[in-house]
């Protein structure tokens, strides 16, 4: 179908879940669990826009979570989550989508296959559910007693994404508003809508507690088992200026740094470090410093870029550890800023992220203060599959 865009839900509190963070943004391998969910969609080609619905008090939070990924303003949320769905379509009207995928923020593991399934399946029904048959015997209980089994018999756990024809499902929640449904499939069933079953995945999972993140955590190693190290390091002169860029943070000095870009070391050397572990060749390659587009052009497009490929092939950041090598400026005072802005860049915890300072006691180039140096390691993990030969 033409025109295909998600609209992912994150304006819940997961009071079931306890802490004062809602759970779409705590820490899962690295991202937060919403950006998990949201990348899904953003880098699907089928997809041709991502609307996220949020709590108005967590735009921090989200800015935080899905920097530098592609995606339309937020919407603020309801009270129900009936009532954030229904605001999200209403955002999506202007563009006249052909069809939707709703997806719970708090599930980080759709497949891009599972996404196709679900778009397929639109082509022979107004709506497309994934589910997953009931393997175990359910029981009926009242008061810590059980009273009867239940005959599993045709009896489905749903999924998102769900898929719907935009048109219906905006006139399904319309007109189901003021109602407290459990799902957008039980929306699209109450106004005579017959959604398709499509196949679900086990790993697509909803975080609801903290059992089920640590569950997340040990099935995201599993899929991510292959450990990758690249290295990289780049140095550049003084030149006239009064300021250099260093690890995305401009710092005044007595002269700028000579470049073809914005001559940000400690960026250019984490992108050769990132690059390389993900087996991309160098900096050089996809940004030729021959090339005038890349004249002055920021440094954080290229660690971007450089991460975008990691993530295409399912990998993840472990952890980027950079030192910065030179006399002056010092660096002392500006590296929370620097590990801040390292980890907004790729969308990663600040944890993750390390930013050391050094000097070549008066010894060498940097030593007599003719440039600044950068050294940088990054580790990576990756799919099996994605190497296999």
């Amino acid at each position: 179908m033409n025109s295909t865009y998600a609209l992912v839900v994150a304006a819940g509190r997961g009071s079931r879940f306890g802490g004062d963070r809602p759970k779409q943004y705590l820490p899962l391998g690295g991202q937060t669990v919403l950006r998990h969910a949201v990348e899904a969609f953003a880098h699907h080609p089928r997809i041709a826009g991502v609307q996220v619905v949020i709590r108005p008090e967590d735009e921090d939070l989200f800015r935080a979570a899905t920097a530098g990924l592609r995606l339309l303003p937020p919407v603020a949320g309801g009270p129900e989550r009936q009532d954030s769905v229904r605001r999200g379509l209403e955002a999506l009207v202007p563009r006249q989508p052909a069809a939707v995928l709703i997806h719970d923020g708090a599930r980080p593991f759709t497949s891009a296959q599972l996404i196709d399934r679900v778009i397929a399946a639109l082509a022979h029904g107004p709506a497309a559910i994934p589910c997953l048959p009931l393997a175990d015997t359910i029981k009926r209980g009242a008061d810590g007693v059980i009273q009867t089994t239940v005959d599993r018999a045709g009896l489905w756990r749903a999924q998102t994404p769900q898929g719907f024809h935009f048109g219906a499902i905006l006139a399904a929640h319309r007109a189901a508003a003021g109602h407290v449904l459990t799902d957008d499939s039980a929306v699209a069933e109450t106004a005579g809508l017959a959604p398709v079953i499509v196949a679900g995945e086990d790993d697509n999972v909803k975080i609801t507690t903290v059992a089920d993140l640590a569950a997340a955590e040990r099935l995201l190693a599993a899929r991510l088992g292959d450990v990758r190290v690249g290295q990289g390091f780049d140095v550049h002169a003084f030149g006239a200026g009064d300021r250099v860029m260093l690890c995305g943070v401009e710092i005044p000095h007595s002269a700028g740094l000579v470049g073809h870009s914005d001559a940000d070391v400690g960026l250019h050397a984490l992108t050769d470090a990132l690059l390389g572990a993900n087996g991309e060749g160098d900096i050089g390659q996809h940004f030729p410093p021959g090339d005038p587009q890349w004249r002055g052009a920021p440094s954080a497009q290229f660690l971007r870029h450089a991460g975008e490929l990691l993530r295409a092939r399912g990998g993840a950041v472990a952890h980027l550890d950079v030192t910065i090598i030179c006399e002056r400026p010092k660096i002392g005072p500006h590296r929370p800023a620097m590990v801040e802005r390292i980890a907004a860049i790729l969308g990663i915890a600040a944890e993750r992220v390390s930013v050391k300072a050094t000097t070549t006691d008066r010894l060498g180039f940097t030593g007599r203060g003719e440039g600044v140096a950068a050294q940088a390691v990054a580790t990576v993990r990756l799919p099996f599959a994605a190497r296999s030969m």
